[in-house]
């Protein structure tokens, strides 16, 4: 006979083991970040924008960001003003690792909802498990490798949002999704799917005396708790997203409009769904997501949750936002993670084949006890998505770890290192993607690639890889004097295929 365990042991572990987890992974994914660091890589610009906007915001100040343009304030390109709480870390630590060090904090902590949702409604062993697998999945691993986005705000504060709606709780999941509206300005459209499914839920209830068809329909659910929560999770959301497009960032923005319009492709004619569809690259990336999801998660309504984030990718005309290896799947993944336990905890839709939904009001005989899950279902739902985690993993940033290379100085270190100590603090330096995150701390930084740049002090550039235009530069000095015409610089440094040029006239 096995003995049971005791309450306050499974109750320590319940709290414990989520932390651990959390911290683990957060563990985990800053070595990476700091592997990456010192290995000078360099995905794109955005590390070096969101650290130009830490530094302003530090000071404290307008985000400006001359990366993007001079007087350019980044609240006119993404809507994300909750990023004002990178300002008092970089304060502290004034260093583009701050950024990716607190990307992973953020990511590993939302493991801890998820994990210690899981566990309630799952049982210790399988909710464990899937905590590992939510953890390292492939759409966390693709936002560390991608280094610092705005999105890594919003994947705690869903988690913790999705959790509370697991529990019935859904005032609380209403208090902790309200915040994703300041991340960015597509995810009040993710919000407002929330509360679209709460809703849903809502009207699903079981009938009361005075319920009828139609309107008595619609008057039962407002007068629920879930019914009045969801509709205004639901306006809020929409009306920022909204507010976010269509006022703010035009007033912001130095065009007088959203920036991403020429992104998007939304007409409404014959060749609408083929674009949405093809190529074959967004279809994987839709696999992935139902792999994440268990299988069986993809039949719950919480996937709606999926359908603002994967339209704007897949209408979009930039190849990077269809595809799984970016972090623009950060924010599906705690979804995918609740869909699955939506599913196989016994929470699932009746149109999907399980119970009622949550109702904190239910007589708790009409519960699913806590812990049993759905049976198998809850068993081959956690064995798919750890698989897919698996599978996905070589592949993905973490596979680097067992890789001796990636514990070892590049090539080039010294000569890197000497041409950012070749700008001086305080000057104002013109760079390409290369080294900008490191020059960020010490200067004032400008990207090559923009047109209507002041002439800087200094001229930043690598002369091993291609920049901006697409163009292989020799001669750092003679490409400033190109693009600044009336002006001299000369060579003060030349390391490595770094070079740095000083204006001198």
């Amino acid at each position: 006979m096995v003995a049971a365990v005791p309450t306050t042991t499974r109750a320590r572990a319940d709290t414990v083991v989520p932390w651990a987890l959390a911290a683990g992974t957060a563990a985990v994914y800053t070595l990476f970040a700091v592997l990456q660091w010192r290995l000078l890589e360099s995905p794109s610009w955005d590390l070096g924008i969101f650290t130009q906007l830490a530094k302003a915001y530090a000071q404290p100040a307008a985000p400006v960001v001359t990366i993007k343009g001079e007087g350019f304030n980044l609240l006119g390109d993404h809507f994300h003003p909750l990023l004002v709480v990178l300002g008092p870390v970089y304060r502290l630590f004034p260093s583009g690792l701050t950024l990716l060090v607190l990307q992973a904090l953020l990511l590993g902590l939302s493991v801890q909802p998820v994990t210690s949702v899981a566990r309630e409604l799952l049982g210790p062993a399988r909710g464990t498990v899937l905590g590992v697998a939510y953890g390292l999945s492939w759409g966390l691993q693709g936002a560390v490798g991608a280094q610092f986005h705005e999105i890594a705000l919003a994947v705690p504060l869903l988690a913790a949002a999705l959790a509370a709606f697991l529990r019935g709780r859904w005032r609380a999941a209403a208090l902790w999704a309200a915040p994703l509206v300041l991340v960015k300005e597509d995810l009040g459209l993710t919000v407002a799917a929330l509360g679209a499914v709460m809703v849903w839920r809502a009207g699903r209830g079981r009938p009361g005396p005075e319920s009828s068809p139609g309107t008595g329909h619609l008057r039962r659910v407002w007068r629920s708790t879930q019914g009045r929560t969801g509709a205004l999770v639901l306006v809020w959301g929409v009306a920022w997203s909204v507010l976010a497009i269509g006022v703010v960032l035009p007033a912001l923005n130095p065009g007088g409009t959203w920036d991403y319009y020429d992104r998007l492709d939304p007409a409404a004619d014959a060749s609408l769904l083929v674009r949405v569809l093809t190529p074959g690259e967004k279809w994987v990336t839709v696999l992935l997501l139902v792999g994440s999801a268990g299988v069986v998660g993809a039949t719950s309504p919480l996937v709606w949750l999926w359908l603002p984030t994967l339209a704007w990718r897949f209408v979009g005309n930039v190849p990077f936002y269809w595809g799984w290896d970016w972090h623009y799947s950060a924010v599906l993944m705690p979804v995918a993670a609740a869909a699955l336990l939506d599913v196989v905890a016994g929470r699932g839709d009746r149109t999907a084949g399980g119970p009622a939904p949550p109702d904190r009001t239910e007589p708790a005989d009409r519960r699913a006890p806590p812990g049993t899950g759905a049976g198998g279902w809850a068993t081959l739902g956690v064995v798919a998505t750890t698989a897919t985690t698996l599978l996905m993993t070589p592949v993905m940033p973490l596979g680097r770890l067992a890789e001796p290379a990636t514990y070892a100085l590049p090539e080039r270190h010294d000569a890197a290192m000497a041409a950012i100590e070749a700008v001086p603090a305080g000057a104002t330096v013109e760079t390409d993607i290369y080294l900008m995150a490191y020059l960020v701390p010490r200067a004032q930084v400008y990207w090559v690639g923009n047109p209507g740049n002041p002439a800087p002090d200094y001229v930043q550039l690598d002369t091993l890889r291609r920049t901006w235009p697409d163009r292989d530069i020799t001669d750092a000095a003679s490409f400033a004097e190109e693009r600044h015409p009336g002006t001299d610089y000369a060579l003060v440094l030349d390391a490595g295929g770094f070079q740095v040029a000083r204006r001198v006239g």
